[in-house]
Protein backbone atom coordinates (compact mmCIF):
# COMPACT_ATOMS: atom_id res chain seq x y z
CA UNK A 1 0.00 0.00 0.00
CA UNK A 2 3.01 2.55 1.08
CA UNK A 3 4.51 1.47 -2.46
CA UNK A 4 1.03 2.71 -4.39
CA UNK A 5 0.80 5.97 -2.15
CA UNK A 6 4.15 6.73 -3.07
CA UNK A 7 3.82 6.12 -6.39
CA UNK A 8 0.88 8.59 -6.81
CA UNK A 9 2.26 11.47 -4.81
CA UNK A 10 5.45 10.69 -7.03
CA UNK A 11 3.25 11.41 -10.11
CA UNK A 12 1.74 14.02 -8.68
CA UNK A 13 4.63 15.47 -7.63
CA UNK A 14 6.04 15.23 -11.38
CA UNK A 15 2.43 16.54 -12.60
CA UNK A 16 3.30 19.85 -11.07
CA UNK A 17 6.52 20.27 -11.64
CA UNK A 18 5.88 19.79 -15.00
CA UNK A 19 3.26 22.05 -15.13
CA UNK A 20 4.02 24.88 -12.57
CA UNK A 21 1.41 27.50 -14.50
CA UNK A 22 -1.80 25.20 -14.31
CA UNK A 23 -3.63 24.18 -10.97
CA UNK A 24 -4.57 20.12 -10.26
CA UNK A 25 -7.79 20.91 -11.23
CA UNK A 26 -7.47 22.17 -14.40
CA UNK A 27 -4.32 19.74 -15.42
CA UNK A 28 -7.51 16.75 -14.10
CA UNK A 29 -9.69 18.98 -16.47
CA UNK A 30 -8.10 18.77 -19.21
CA UNK A 31 -6.90 14.97 -18.93
CA UNK A 32 -10.66 14.30 -18.54
CA UNK A 33 -11.34 15.93 -21.84
CA UNK A 34 -8.24 14.27 -23.57
CA UNK A 35 -9.27 10.71 -22.45
CA UNK A 36 -13.21 11.54 -23.55
CA UNK A 37 -11.51 12.56 -26.91
CA UNK A 38 -10.06 9.54 -27.12
CA UNK A 39 -13.11 8.04 -26.25
CA UNK A 40 -15.01 9.09 -28.42
CA UNK A 41 -12.36 8.30 -31.26
CA UNK A 42 -13.16 4.89 -30.27
CA UNK A 43 -17.00 5.21 -30.86
CA UNK A 44 -16.08 6.29 -34.68
CA UNK A 45 -13.94 3.73 -35.22
CA UNK A 46 -16.45 0.74 -33.70
CA UNK A 47 -19.26 2.83 -35.59
CA UNK A 48 -17.41 2.48 -38.93
CA UNK A 49 -16.50 -1.03 -38.87
CA UNK A 50 -20.03 -1.85 -37.61
CA UNK A 51 -21.70 -0.23 -40.86
CA UNK A 52 -18.76 -2.13 -42.83
CA UNK A 53 -20.00 -5.42 -41.16
CA UNK A 54 -23.56 -4.85 -42.37
CA UNK A 55 -22.95 -3.54 -45.62
CA UNK A 56 -20.86 -6.74 -45.76
CA UNK A 57 -23.61 -8.91 -44.69
CA UNK A 58 -26.29 -7.56 -46.97
CA UNK A 59 -23.96 -8.17 -50.34
CA UNK A 60 -22.81 -11.77 -49.18
CA UNK A 61 -24.67 -13.20 -46.90
CA UNK A 62 -22.17 -13.50 -44.05
CA UNK A 63 -20.84 -11.30 -41.37
CA UNK A 64 -16.99 -10.78 -41.44
CA UNK A 65 -16.61 -9.12 -38.00
CA UNK A 66 -16.54 -11.77 -34.99
CA UNK A 67 -16.46 -9.47 -32.21
CA UNK A 68 -15.33 -6.00 -31.91
CA UNK A 69 -13.38 -4.98 -28.39
CA UNK A 70 -12.26 -1.26 -27.19
CA UNK A 71 -10.20 -0.15 -24.85
CA UNK A 72 -8.91 2.87 -22.95
CA UNK A 73 -5.80 3.06 -21.31
CA UNK A 74 -5.75 4.21 -17.87
CA UNK A 75 -4.04 7.47 -16.70
CA UNK A 76 -1.38 5.26 -14.50
CA UNK A 77 -0.61 3.20 -17.68
CA UNK A 78 -0.20 5.93 -19.85
CA UNK A 79 1.77 7.70 -16.79
CA UNK A 80 4.15 4.70 -16.83
CA UNK A 81 4.61 4.47 -20.15
CA UNK A 82 5.68 7.83 -21.02
CA UNK A 83 7.91 7.15 -18.00
CA UNK A 84 9.57 4.13 -19.32
CA UNK A 85 10.54 6.04 -22.61
CA UNK A 86 11.65 9.39 -20.41
CA UNK A 87 8.99 11.48 -21.81
CA UNK A 88 7.12 14.26 -19.62
CA UNK A 89 3.58 13.03 -18.18
CA UNK A 90 1.77 16.27 -19.54
CA UNK A 91 -1.15 16.36 -21.43
CA UNK A 92 1.16 17.80 -24.75
CA UNK A 93 3.16 14.48 -24.31
CA UNK A 94 0.00 12.24 -24.34
CA UNK A 95 -0.82 13.57 -27.75
CA UNK A 96 2.58 13.83 -29.55
CA UNK A 97 4.54 10.54 -28.67
CA UNK A 98 1.35 8.15 -27.50
CA UNK A 99 -0.57 6.75 -30.16
CA UNK A 100 -1.98 3.79 -28.44
CA UNK A 101 -4.15 5.41 -26.11
CA UNK A 102 -7.38 4.25 -27.42
CA UNK A 103 -7.41 1.21 -29.68
CA UNK A 104 -10.40 -1.48 -31.12
CA UNK A 105 -9.58 -5.24 -32.03
CA UNK A 106 -11.78 -6.49 -34.61
CA UNK A 107 -11.82 -10.17 -34.49
CA UNK A 108 -12.78 -12.32 -37.89
CA UNK A 109 -13.08 -15.77 -39.12
CA UNK A 110 -10.40 -15.26 -42.18
CA UNK A 111 -7.12 -13.79 -42.58
CA UNK A 112 -8.96 -11.85 -45.97
CA UNK A 113 -11.42 -10.45 -44.19
CA UNK A 114 -9.00 -8.53 -42.21
CA UNK A 115 -7.14 -7.34 -45.44
CA UNK A 116 -10.92 -6.32 -47.22
CA UNK A 117 -11.80 -4.53 -43.71
CA UNK A 118 -8.75 -2.59 -43.47
CA UNK A 119 -8.71 -1.32 -47.00
CA UNK A 120 -12.04 -0.32 -46.61
CA UNK A 121 -11.87 1.35 -43.68
CA UNK A 122 -8.17 3.53 -44.63
CA UNK A 123 -10.18 4.00 -48.54
CA UNK A 124 -12.84 6.29 -46.09
CA UNK A 125 -11.96 10.48 -46.79
CA UNK A 126 -11.48 10.86 -43.29
CA UNK A 127 -9.37 8.35 -42.05
CA UNK A 128 -5.93 8.69 -42.00
CA UNK A 129 -3.10 6.05 -41.87
CA UNK A 130 -0.06 6.75 -40.44
CA UNK A 131 1.15 3.43 -39.85
CA UNK A 132 0.90 -0.50 -40.59
CA UNK A 133 2.07 -3.41 -38.94
CA UNK A 134 1.96 -6.22 -41.15
CA UNK A 135 2.67 -9.26 -38.36
CA UNK A 136 0.42 -11.70 -40.21
CA UNK A 137 2.19 -11.49 -43.39
CA UNK A 138 5.66 -11.09 -41.39
CA UNK A 139 4.82 -13.19 -38.31
CA UNK A 140 6.99 -13.12 -35.13
CA UNK A 141 9.32 -15.27 -34.12
CA UNK A 142 7.14 -16.54 -31.22
CA UNK A 143 4.39 -16.90 -34.13
CA UNK A 144 2.04 -13.94 -33.08
CA UNK A 145 0.17 -13.02 -36.02
CA UNK A 146 -2.11 -9.71 -36.26
CA UNK A 147 -2.30 -6.46 -38.81
CA UNK A 148 -1.70 -3.66 -36.46
CA UNK A 149 -3.34 -0.11 -37.98
CA UNK A 150 -2.22 3.04 -35.98
CA UNK A 151 -5.28 5.61 -38.11
CA UNK A 152 -6.25 9.22 -36.95
CA UNK A 153 -10.06 9.57 -36.86
CA UNK A 154 -11.63 12.70 -36.34
CA UNK A 155 -14.56 13.35 -33.52
CA UNK A 156 -16.91 16.01 -34.03
CA UNK A 157 -18.00 18.02 -31.08
CA UNK A 158 -20.57 20.58 -30.65
CA UNK A 159 -18.01 23.58 -31.56
CA UNK A 160 -14.84 21.87 -32.86
CA UNK A 161 -13.50 19.01 -35.13
CA UNK A 162 -10.29 17.64 -33.43
CA UNK A 163 -8.61 13.87 -35.18
CA UNK A 164 -7.13 11.33 -32.73
CA UNK A 165 -4.73 8.55 -32.97
CA UNK A 166 -6.54 4.90 -32.34
CA UNK A 167 -4.55 2.17 -32.56
CA UNK A 168 -5.61 -1.15 -33.84
CA UNK A 169 -4.79 -4.93 -35.07
CA UNK A 170 -6.52 -7.53 -36.31
CA UNK A 171 -5.11 -11.53 -37.21
CA UNK A 172 -7.07 -14.39 -38.31
CA UNK A 173 -9.31 -16.03 -35.78
CA UNK A 174 -9.34 -18.98 -37.22
CA UNK A 175 -8.01 -15.85 -35.61
CA UNK A 176 -8.38 -12.42 -36.65
CA UNK A 177 -8.37 -9.07 -35.45
CA UNK A 178 -7.99 -5.28 -36.52
CA UNK A 179 -6.91 -3.41 -32.99
CA UNK A 180 -5.05 -4.52 -30.37
CA UNK A 181 -3.37 -2.93 -27.28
Amino acid sequence: MQDLQDNIKKEIMTLISDNTNESLQDMYNRMMELMSCYKCAIYEAETKFKVLNEEFSLFHERNPIDSIKTWLKSFESISEKLTRKNLPVSITSIEKNLNDVAGIRVICSFVDDIYMLADCLIRQDDIKLPETKDYIANPKPNGYRNLHLIVEIPIFLHDEKKTYACGGSAKDNCNGVLGEP
